[in-house]
């Protein structure tokens, strides 16, 4: 199928099974209402998080930040209330539901060891159900860790401790979250979900986390399903699936403000207000927030790359590995020596930082670099419905200010970028219609600092999604059924894709189901399946199968075997942008012609030589015609096939005492189509070698050349003799290097190009361990082991590096106290091991890192809370990506008070 094959019928078949899932009318009946708050029995601390359920009506809900929560349309009479949460004992409450009325429900919950039966997770299956039954490796990320976090709005460090997990942070808000291996910068491997609504780059694929439009705090749940998950998800679901949900307006009532600031002059401050009308039929929640920081990051323009040297040096000297081996040319025999990827190789920016000029003398950086800046806004209303159904409609915007990002071509500067979305959306007991659209415009334009390109962006994605899941046979069987259609605009005026490509809408399709059944109830079985296609890519099927095994309600034994896919995004199939320093090959043509005129010169060599020189027919002209000015170039591979992976997975979850819990998922993946980051001299078909010996023979003439030297007896190291020989080096390098190619319309370039690898396989095992030594005080703690193997290099040219950017060993220790009279404290601790990195123009060594982070809070009373948050609290400096920045301490103070 054409990658601009359109298909005219697929969007009224979508459009009927979307419209065929609206099986469920609003049903009139007596219903009341129960609000109420959740706190903790000992001090009276409002306990977020806490799921309420109304045993056998399927209604529930979660506490908010303050604790509160708010059942609406619940049937008149006799109901029995269930809270549970992650720490706390489950509680049961009985309440009379009178038509029409409100009634109280406050609950005071007690401090337990942790209890994963008592865990519910909705990412894995895409609908409720305890996490020891998932059939996937899912992570629920606290409260405790998202409120920390809240202040550095830095949300991929939520998930640090997961295990299984790489979350590599390269500027203030850029960060690279992966799972089980393959990360690279701008990584999408993993797919990003808010309330639904995918929150990539329409470009790349890849996030821009700075632009949440909603306070970490305010997040309800946010989990991490690790593994391949397309059968439900679809395409990018590649490696994992992170799912963030926020709550409904009557969960976020009332008004909080937050504020925070501390190191790099930061300064944050978030307010949200929420409300409902007296029937409690409409809710409204508002959400507002503004950021600014200095960074870590550093300008790389000294012409003599001290500065940039410097900078990676002193990380490498703290780290032992040795600063000798950091190396910063703008150019080698004709080619940016980063592009040749020799390790830690750093290349010369044209550009200083934003705020910043460059001394025309030494190329030093002078001024100080712009702060980063973020704001955003967000509005929701939820209308709720006599049966329990909420309908709602929400949209905000981001504005995001001097981001680096690092990226394939080099590192690129976002002067200023306005994301704006819009969501509507229907959800019931058993069906979910969404709509929802998501944009992006560089309203100012994005800059390389290597070359000092403006890069431009402006995109929208629109997206529809219907789901349908139902219970039957007495619960021991469900369905989820669902189907989806997107469409993607995309335009870079040219400054990314050339004419043909750009200003282009593309179109997505998908159905998906999965049956899940229990023959006996500690039995689970699970099938799933999806179809997507989509005018980009040909029609794929990705199946999943699991076995739960759950001897009793705190243990289970998992077994799965799932299939995913990853579509090339629109930089791997059209990118077309200068990705580096220009180069100069002309200078090597010069230098030959200048080195036969000169022998055959009298005045040079003498009469006797020059004589002998002319008779060879020395040319005086050459065929190539370098410009001076050769670009080099990141271009886009349009054969690129979708990459595809296998996975085959074993796990445990369960509680090994009443005070410990232990996980333990092995993995074994086949990645098939794999596809690299950038590399030079591959995508042969589409950009072949240039020939250089085409009407020529210059290795032939400077031998000749060189035996007649030798034979009037000039010693080797004779200025002619050592001229030919760095001469013929010279045009060995460069004739040898694929590439330099010929590229239409643009002439003699050095290209970098993606390539599939064959076959890749990877194996790893991800282990997890708590152990609550009192009810206020636990330890938690992980360790994760990957390995990989090259079984088919594919298109890769041999001598290419292909590595995984992921260390063998990582582990994570935390400690986390949540006492008496409002005091709460954690300690994180991160160890990871030295690896490779090696994507786009950047590869090297990344050192070791130990990382510590303190959080410390205390609240005062229902109504304020101080707090304190550390990261890298001992300022241990590493870059955690090669060519990222150097990663150093913040602490951050603050606090949130709710009225």
């Amino acid at each position: 199928m054409s990658r601009s094959q359109i298909h005219p019928f697929r969007l009224p078949t979508f459009a009927c099974l979307f419209l065929a899932l609206v099986t469920a009318p609003t049903i009139g009946q007596q219903t009341g209402r129960i609000e109420g708050r959740v706190v903790k029995d000992v001090d009276g601390e409002p306990v977020a998080g806490v799921n309420v359920i109304v045993v056998g009506t399927g209604i529930g809900t979660v506490t908010g930040t303050d604790g509160s929560f708010v059942l609406a349309r619940v049937p008149a009479g006799q109901q029995e209330l269930i809270f549970r949460w992650l720490g706390y004992r489950q509680q049961r409450v009985s309440v009379t539901v009178r038509a029409d009325a409100t009634q109280r429900a406050d609950v005071r919950l007690t401090l337990q060891a942790v209890l994963l039966g008592d865990v519910v997770v909705q990412s894995a299956s895409r609908s409720p159900e305890r996490v020891v039954e998932a059939p996937s490796a899912v992570s629920l990320i606290s409260q405790i860790t998202l409120r920390n976090q809240a202040a550095t709005g830095q949300a991929p460090r939520a998930l640090a401790q997961v295990p299984g997990v790489d979350v590599v942070q390269s500027g203030m808000n850029d960060f690279n979250v992966n799972a089980r291996g393959f990360n690279s910068s701008l990584n999408r491997r993993v797919l990003v979900l808010q309330d639904g609504r995918d929150l990539a780059i329409a470009f790349l694929g890849s996030q821009e986390w700075n632009a949440l439009s909603i306070p970490l705090d305010d997040i309800d749940r946010m989990e991490m399903v690790r593994g391949p998950g397309s059968a439900l998800y679809g395409a990018n679901a590649f490696s994992g699936v992170i799912n963030m949900r926020t709550p409904t307006a009557r969960n976020a009532l009332g008004t909080k403000l937050s504020l925070a600031g501390g190191e790099l002059s930061t300064f944050r401050g978030d307010l949200r207000h929420g409300g409902v009308t007296r029937d409690g039929r409409f809710g409204y929640r508002f959400n507002a927030g503004y950021s600014q920081s200095e960074s870590w990051t550093q300008t790389r323009t000294a012409f003599d790359g001290s500065d940039a040297a410097k900078e990676y040096c002193d990380a490498a000297t703290a780290a032992a590995t040795g600063c000798t081996e950091i190396a910063v040319a703008p150019v080698l025999t004709g080619v940016p020596s980063c592009i040749l990827e020799e390790p830690n190789c750093l290349s010369i920016e044209r550009l200083a930082l934003a705020g910043q000029t460059v001394d025309g003398t030494t190329g030093v950086a002078l001024g100080e670099a712009d702060d980063l800046r973020n704001v955003y806004g967000s509005v929701r209303f939820d209308f709720y419905a006599d049966n329990g159904s909420i309908f709602t409609i929400d949209g905000g915007a981001a504005q995001v200010e001097n981001e680096i990002f690092v990226t394939g071509i080099g590192r690129v500067q976002v002067a200023k970028a306005l994301r704006p979305w819009a969501k509507i959306g229907w959800t019931a007991d058993n069906f979910e219609l969404t709509g929802w659209y998501s944009g992006r415009s560089s309203t100012d334009p994005q800059v390389s600092l290597g070359t000092g390109a403006d890069l431009e962006e402006s995109s929208a994605i629109f997206h529809f999604e219907g789901q349908y899941n139902r219970s039957f046979a007495n619960d021991r069987a469900r369905v989820v059924l669902g189907t989806s259609y997107r469409n993607y605009n995309v335009n870079t005026k040219q400054t990314l894709m050339n004419a043909a490509n750009d200003d282009r809408s593309d179109d997505y399709y998908s159905a998906y189901g999965q049956f899940e059944y229990r023959p006996v109830p500690q039995i689970r079985l699970v099938a799933a399946a999806r179809v997507d296609d989509g005018t980009l890519f040909e029609t794929q099927f990705s199946p999943k199968g699991a076995i739960v095994y759950s001897p009793d309600p705190n243990h289970s034994i998992r077994a799965s075997v799932n299939r995913a896919f990853q579509t090339p995004n629109y930089s791997e199939f059209f990118l077309n942008v200068q990705a580096g320093a220009t180069a100069d090959p002309a200078a090597l043509e010069g230098g030959l012609l200048q080195y036969y005129a000169a022998l055959q010169n009298p005045a040079v060599v003498g009469p006797g030589l020059a004589a002998v020189m002319s008779s060879l027919g020395l040319p005086s002209t050459l065929p190539w015609n370098f410009d001076p000015q050769t670009a080099v170039m990141g271009l886009g591979n349009a054969n690129l096939d979708v990459e595809k992976v296998t996975g085959w997975e074993v796990g445990y979850k369960g509680n090994i005492a009443e005070n410990a819990y232990v996980s333990v998922d092995l993995y074994f993946n086949q990645l098939s189509n794999f596809v690299t980051d950038l590399l030079f001299g591959v995508n042969q078909l589409q950009y072949p070698q240039f020939d250089m010996s085409d009407g020529t023979n210059v290795p032939t003439e400077l031998a000749t050349i060189d035996a007649i030297l030798a034979g009037a007896m000039l010693p080797a190291n004779h200025p002619l003799r050592a001229t030919n020989a760095a001469l013929l080096a010279g045009y060995n390098t460069l004739s040898t290097n694929p590439a330099l190619t010929d590229l239409a319309g643009v002439g003699r370039v050095i290209a970098l190009s993606y390539a599939q690898a064959g076959e890749v396989e990877e194996t790893g095992v991800e282990f997890g361990i708590g152990y609550g030594f009192t009810p206020e005080f636990r330890v938690d703690g992980t360790y994760t082991y990957f390995d990989f193997k090259i079984q088919d290099p594919g298109a890769v040219a041999a001598g290419q590096t292909i590595v995984p950017n992921t260390p063998r060993h990582k582990g994570t220790i935390g400690l986390t106290y949540t006492g008496l009279q409002g005091f709460d404290a954690t300690v994180n601790a991160r160890f990871i091991e030295e690896h490779e990195w090696s994507a786009g123009v950047f590869a090297g060594t990344v050192p070791a890192s130990q990382n510590f982070d303190v959080n410390v809070g205390y609240r005062f009373n229902n109504n304020f809370r101080a707090y304190v948050n550390a990261t890298n609290i001992l300022d241990q400096k590493r870059f955690q990506l090669y060519g990222g920045s150097v990663i150093q301490r913040r602490i951050l103070g603050g606090i949130t008070t709710t009225f």
